[in-house]
C-alpha cells in the first residue's frame, strides 16, 4: 500500500521528468534496448520535447534547471559510464556547478553562529565570495596569529543546502528502488547503491572537518613529493560548517599557454600530473577523485597544488595490486596475465574461462599497439575494458569505477598540457616500480614473514580463545534435549570438544604453513 510520502516522491520526480523531457533529454534514448513497459513512457516524454531540442545535448541544461542536488547527481553519474553510457557521461561532464553566492552579510552571520564568536575575532578581514558551487562558497580572508598575518581561503556551507539535498536524495533513492523492482536486471547496475554512495559522499562533503582531515592526510602523503603538494589547514578556524586553509596563488593547470609564458614546461607538468596520480593511487591507496582542471594550480616553484578535497578515493591493497597488474599487463601485452588477475581478484565468476576473457582483453589491447604513442589513450583502453565486463557477468566495483573515471579526467588534463603525451611510457616507471617493490622477491619474503607472525599470534591467543569458548559452553543448555546433561557427561564432553577444536586448528595451521 502506498505511503503518503510516496506521493511527494512521485510528484517531485514527475516534475524532474517533465523538465528533462522538455529539454529533449530522452530523444536519443534507444527504446529498443529498454524493457517493453518503459518504451511507451519514453515515447510520450519525447512528445513534450521542445522543437529543435538537442537530445543528450540538452541534458546539462535540464539538470542545471533542476537545481544543485541534481547537478551533483549529474556530476556523480558522469563518473559512471557503465550506467549512463559514454555519450551521456561526456555531456554530464559539462555541468559546471556554479551557483549565485549568498551575500557577505549572510555568510558572516553563518560564520559567527558556527564559531560562536564575532567575525572580527576570527579574521583580520573577510571579503565577498569569490566562487560558489552547489554545497559551498569560498571567501578570501586574512588572519593574524603567532606566525604573522597571512591570506586564507574560507569555504562556507551554503545556507539551507542540507534540507534541500536531504529531500532530493530521498526522491532519487525512491526512484532507484522502484527501477530495480520494475526490472530486476537493473540490479547489476546497483542503482540503489549508487544513490546511497552519492548520499554518503554529499554527507561527507557537508562536514568540512572531514574534508580538512582528508586534505591533512593527503598532505602528509605528499611530504616527500617535490612536484605535488596540498594547502595547509587552519584547524583553529575550521568547524563543521566552515573550512579555512592556506590561500593558493598560482596559475590554473588548465592554461598551458599562460604556464609557458611564465617559464614553466607544460609537457613536464603533464607527466608529473600522471605520475603523481598513479603514485597516490598505488603507493598510498588514497587519491584525489575530483581532478578537473579547476582544482589544480601551479605555484611559483612549479609544483602542482591540489584544491577541494570533498571527493577522495581509497583503494585497498587488493585493488592496488589489481590496478598495477592490469596496467603492467597491457604495457607488456600479457593479456593472459591481465585475465588471470581478474579471476584471482574474484571480479569474474568462475563459470567463465580465463582463455575466453583473455581473448576479449586482447581485442581491447592489440589495437593500441598498432598506433603511435600520441594516439594511445589509457582512458580509452580502460573504458573499452569496462565495456566487456557485462559479457562476463562482472559486478560493478564502485571504487574501481571512480578510479577509472578519475584516470580519464587526469589523462584529459595531461594531454591538454602535452598533446603528444605517451601515457604508457609515462606510467611505466611508477607501475613497474610498484610491482617490483610490492610483488617482487623481497615483497614475497615480507608476505611470508607477515603470515608467520599472524600464525604465531593465533597460536599465542589459542588458549585464551579456547577458554572463552569453554565458558560459553558451560553457561549454555543442551538445546537438543529438554533433559539437563549429567555433570559427569558434561565435564567429559567439553574437554573432548575443546581438544577436537584445537586439533582442527593445528591441522589448518599445518596445511597453510
Amino acid at each position: 500500500m502506498p505511503r503518503l510520502s510516496d506521493f511527494g516522491h512521485v510528484f517531485r520526480l514527475a516534475r524532474a521528468g517533465f523538465v528533462l523531457a522538455r529539454e529533449g533529454a530522452f530523444v536519443d534514448v534507444d527504446r529498443s534496448a529498454l524493457p517493453p513497459l518503459a518504451r511507451l513512457p519514453i515515447s510520450l516524454a519525447n512528445l513534450l520535447a521542445r522543437r529543435g531540442s538537442h537530445g543528450f545535448g540538452g541534458l546539462a541544461a535540464a539538470i542545471d534547471r533542476l537545481g544543485p542536488s541534481y547537478v551533483k547527481l549529474g556530476q556523480f553519474l558522469a563518473t559512471r559510464p557503465d550506467i549512463v553510457g559514454a555519450k551521456v557521461a561526456a555531456e554530464l561532464e559539462k555541468l559546471q556547478d556554479r551557483m549565485a553566492p549568498a551575500d557577505r552579510a549572510t555568510a558572516v552571520a553563518a560564520l559567527e553562529a558556527a564559531f560562536g564568536a564575532p567575525i572580527d575575532a576570527l579574521f583580520v578581514s573577510f571579503g565577498d565570495a569569490v566562487a560558489a558551487a552547489s554545497i559551498a562558497q569560498v571567501h578570501r580572508a586574512r588572519v593574524s596569529d603567532a606566525a604573522g598575518e597571512r591570506e586564507v581561503a574560507v569555504k562556507l556551507l551554503r545556507p539551507g543546502v542540507e534540507r534541500r539535498f536531504a529531500r532530493d536524495l530521498a526522491d532519487m533513492l525512491y526512484a532507484a528502488q522502484s527501477a530495480e523492482r520494475f526490472d530486476p536486471r537493473l540490479r547489476r547496475l546497483r542503482l540503489v547503491e549508487v544513490v546511497e554512495t552519492l548520499a554518503r559522499s554529499v554527507k561527507i562533503e557537508m562536514d568540512f572537518r572531514l574534508e580538512a582531515a582528508a586534505a591533512s592526510e593527503f598532505a602528509e602523503n605528499l611530504a616527500g613529493d617535490p612536484a605535488f603538494r596540498a594547502p595547509r589547514i587552519d584547524w583553529d578556524r575550521t568547524r563543521r560548517e566552515a573550512l579555512t586553509m592556506e590561500w593558493i596563488d598560482g596559475t590554473p593547470l588548465a592554461d598551458p599557454e599562460r604556464l609557458a609564458e611564465l617559464g614553466f614546461d607544460p609537457p613536464r607538468l603533464g607527466r608529473a600530473l600522471i605520475q603523481s596520480f598513479l603514485r597516490h593511487a598505488l603507493r598510498d591507496g588514497f587519491f584525489h577523485a575530483d581532478m578537473h582542471p579547476g582544482n589544480f594550480f601551479v605555484d611559483a616553484e612549479g609544483r602542482i597544488v591540489a584544491l577541494d578535497f570533498g571527493i577522495m578515493g581509497r583503494l585497498g591493497r587488493k585493488e592496488r595490486r589489481f590496478l598495477a597488474e592490469i596496467l603492467y599487463g597491457f604495457i607488456r601485452r600479457d593479456y593472459r596475465r591481465v585475465a588471470e588477475v581478474h579471476f584471482e581478484a574474484g571480479y569474474v565468476p568462475a563459470t567463465h574461462r580465463v582463455d575466453d576473457f583473455a581473448q576479449a582483453i586482447r581485442a581491447v589491447g592489440e589495437p593500441i599497439h598498432a598506433r603511435t604513442a600520441d594516439q594511445i589513450s589509457m582512458a580509452r583502453v580502460l573504458t573499452q575494458l569496462f565495456d566487456i565486463t557485462g559479457l562476463f557477468d562482472m559486478s560493478t566495483r564502485l571504487e574501481l569505477v571512480m578510479l577509472q573515471k578519475t584516470m580519464v579526467v587526469v589523462e584529459g588534463v595531461a594531454r591538454k598540457l602535452d598533446p603528444h603525451l605517451d601515457m604508457w611510457a609515462t606510467a611505466e616507471p611508477v607501475v613497474g616500480g610498484w610491482i617490483a617493490e610490492n610483488l617482487g622477491p623481497r615483497a614475497r619474503l615480507e608476505d611470508v614473514a607477515g603470515a608467520l607472525a599472524q600464525t604465531a599470534r593465533l597460536l599465542l591467543e589459542a588458549p585464551e580463545r579456547i577458554g572463552r569458548l569453554a565458558q560459553r559452553l558451560e553457561t549454555q543448555e543442551d538445546w537438543r534435549t529438554p533433559l539437563a546433561p549429567s555433570p559427569t557427561r558434561r565435564s567429559f564432553a567439553i574437554p573432548a570438544a575443546l581438544w577436537a577444536i584445537f586439533g582442527a586448528l593445528l591441522a589448518l595451521l599445518y596445511h597453510f604453513r
